[in-house]
């Protein structure tokens, strides 16, 4: 490990947010985030019912020097007082991730500073180090609109795949149920709205691969879920009663399999306690509650990243790149590819 604190530009264009941040600090953490600009494309997308990749991409091309300059200048800091220029290299949508690849590798050239390419999932996963600075090794809960993981990670480079969902991710399964109640884009938190008011016990909606003890992976599964509300639909619901219905079905798969994976996680670190929640699903507050709870009754630590930092932002990904740098690495090459599929765990457990 280098003991010298390392200021990092981030730049983050794996999906519908164009973003760019300011980060300062050492592993572990926390650090100073001196500067977090986000666009969201929401608007953009809304008329769609989802993000249309042709239009991301060219938002991101259209915004993302202004944003970056928007960064620097709000951290007041220049090319000069950086230490390297962090930039998601995927997964994601690959027109995005290209754009903000690209602009990354010149930005490094020009100035002479270290490229550090960050897998998205990876600034997910590290974000309570930034908040918290939560120490190694910790079980990692990933639910966003893209992916749904549960991963043992043990270091910056030791990350072990206890569970994914093997169709839906827990996010896309919120928006699909979004649109087939009628309800507005993004579909996450109006479903959570909706929920407030609604009856959770009103419709018995299935909870795929419950109470699967005994198997070597803690896998989700979300597409029976959503199918079950399409059925439900073709009747005049209360659309508050399904809302609260799917979103409980959701919370016992949730629960279910992350007690699991702490059995799975404590085989491989015993004593370790710590628990975290990131993506954009971590910010819906149910979820958040029950995981709490689950926590309370496992003895283990939970710890959630504010809101702001959940969803995809750019100060995430600088600060992977300051534990990539804290670790000692040089950079990578500026010949590197972004990847529309990168996995984030390279230690596979069954």
């Amino acid at each position: 490990m280098v003991d010298k604190a390392f200021t990092v530009l981030g730049i983050e264009t794996s999906c519908d947010e164009t973003a760019a941040a300011v980060v300062r600090g050492r592993a572990p953490g926390p650090g100073e985030i001196l500067s977090n600009i986000v666009f969201s494309q929401t608007e953009a997308h809304a008329p769609y019912g989802g993000v249309v990749p042709e239009i991301a991409s060219r938002a991101h091309l259209e915004i993302l020097d202004d944003m970056i300059e928007r960064a620097l200048d709000e951290a007041k800091t220049g090319f000069a007082e950086l230490d390297g220029i962090a930039a998601t290299a995927g997964p994601g949508l690959i027109g995005g991730v290209m754009v903000g690849l690209t602009t990354a590798k010149a930005l490094a050239l020009g100035a002479g500073k270290p490229l550090v390419a960050v897998n998205h999932l990876m600034g997910h996963a590290m974000t309570a180090r930034l908040t918290h600075g939560v120490e190694f090794p910790f079980l990692l809960l990933l639910v966003s609109g893209g992916h749904c993981q549960l991963v043992g990670v043990g270091a910056a480079n030791d990350f072990r795949l206890y569970g994914s969902t093997i169709d839906d991710a827990v996010g896309e399964a919120f928006d699909k149920t979004a649109k087939i109640l009628g309800l507005p884009y993004p579909g996450g938190p109006a479903v959570e709205r909706a929920a407030r008011s609604g009856n959770p016990r009103a419709f018995d909606l299935p909870r795929p691969l419950l109470n699967r003890r005994g198997e070597t992976r803690a896998d989700f599964s979300f597409s029976g879920l959503k199918t079950a509300v399409r059925q439900l639909a073709q009747d005049k619901i209360s659309v508050e009663d399904a809302s609260a219905s799917f979103q409980a079905a959701v919370i016992d798969i949730l629960i279910d399999r992350s007690r699991m994976a702490m059995e799975m996680f404590q085989r491989d670190f015993p004593g370790s306690r710590n628990f975290v929640v990131a993506g954009g699903v971590a910010a819906n507050q149910a979820i958040g509650s029950a995981l709490s709870q689950l926590c309370q009754e496992e003895g283990f630590v939970i710890q959630v990243p504010p809101p702001g930092l959940c969803t995809d932002n750019a100060a995430m990904i600088a600060w992977a790149g300051v534990e990539s740098l804290s670790a000692g690495a040089a950079g990578d090459s500026l010949s590197i590819s972004p990847r529309a599929r990168w996995p984030l765990a390279g230690t596979l457990i069954t």
